[in-house]
């Protein structure tokens, strides 16, 4: 068994600016040697809702507790194994989309809680489409932010076919930074090099895919150039290691298995909020899903680009949250 980690070193979870301040936190232990930061925005008695973030790896952020009322909900933020504050950070091992699946149950459970308004961006849709379609009874609605279905079809987009085509000079930025006998298949050079052991291998990689995809998640990058292959970043960034973990691996799921499933959702309401020019996630993923998923309205965002601060996109996801909160008061 796993030494509990110190909670008073990772989190002081009242000392943050932002007003929608954790009212507790907790070191979670959900097995396999992890231990998961989970925290508590609003009000105990609210109606119940979770947070799942994206990345696979980018952990929680202060600002994702703007997208509930502290007067109505009673939400639930975690960062997922490997990620942010949870223990030991960038463990990939037992780390998959079941384990995850798992522990937003042993989440549920720990709180109490029989029913939930699920929400979540990119990664974070995925996860919580996953959940859904394994858990039905125990998801009241679903607000999602850039649909992914963890599809190779959708990564191949994300990192080759998208900046290819709408941001060339990117493109080529990124595959010049390569090794010219392994610019033929950028995007395997890239996974090969972000799963290495080794940091010197693996962290320069990562400071390039992070800020590749970060310039790709903006309509309007204020920074677009990318560093190359002989800088090794100060702090190696997370989410491009854990990103390609899962993308190894094809996120864990069956070919199209989100679609196929997508009956298991009957009954279960849903808005999805859409970026018109999303980079990262096609709109015709959110498209496919309301063809199989008729309880769910999508809300494209026409001058959107995927990150949750693009204009109009949190407005959206924080009405649809109000929406269901209000109808699960009044039920």
């Amino acid at each position: 068994m796993s030494k509990r980690p110190d909670i008073s070193q990772i989190t002081a979870p009242n000392s943050h600016p932002y007003p929608h301040r954790p009212f507790d936190a907790v070191m979670l232990d959900v097995g396999d040697g992890h231990w998961l930061y989970v925290e508590e925005v609003g009000r105990k008695d609210g109606v119940p809702t979770l947070y799942l973030h994206g990345g696979p790896g980018s952990g929680s952020q202060h600002a994702h507790r703007a997208l509930f009322d502290p007067n109505r909900n009673h939400a639930i933020l975690f960062d997922q194994r490997g990620a942010g504050r949870s223990h030991p950070h960038l463990c990939r091992d037992a780390n998959t989309t079941a384990h995850q699946i798992a522990d937003i149950e042993r989440i549920r459970e720990f709180y109490g809680i029989e029913k939930w308004i699920v929400t979540g961006g990119s990664w974070g849709s995925t996860l919580a489409l996953a959940y859904a379609q394994a858990n039905p009874t125990r998801v009241t609605a679903l607000v999602l932010r850039a649909i992914f279905l963890g599809t190779t079809r959708e990564v191949e987009w994300a990192f080759l076919e998208a900046p290819r085509n709408f941001r060339p000079e990117l493109y080529q930025a990124f595959i010049s930074a390569l090794p010219e006998n392994e610019r033929a298949d950028p995007l395997a050079a890239y996974l090969r090099r972000l799963n290495d052991p080794d940091p010197d291998v693996h962290a320069p990689a990562a400071g390039i895919w992070s800020r590749y995809e970060r310039v790709l998640s903006l309509l309007e990058p204020s920074e677009v150039q990318l560093p190359n292959l002989s800088d090794k970043p100060s702090r190696i960034p997370p989410t491009a290691l854990m990103e390609a973990h899962y993308i190894a691996e094809r996120f864990f799921l069956a070919d199209n298995e989100l679609l196929t499933n997508a009956h298991r959702l009957a009954g279960i309401p849903g808005v999805i909020v859409q970026g018109r020019y999303d980079l990262l996630c096609p709109p015709r993923s959110a498209h496919d899903l309301r063809q199989r998923w008729p309880d769910c309205r999508l809300q494209i965002i026409d001058r959107a680009g995927h990150d949750i601060t693009e204009p109009g996109v949190l407005d959206k996801l924080q009405a649809a949250v109000a929406e269901f909160t209000e109808t699960a008061t009044t039920a």
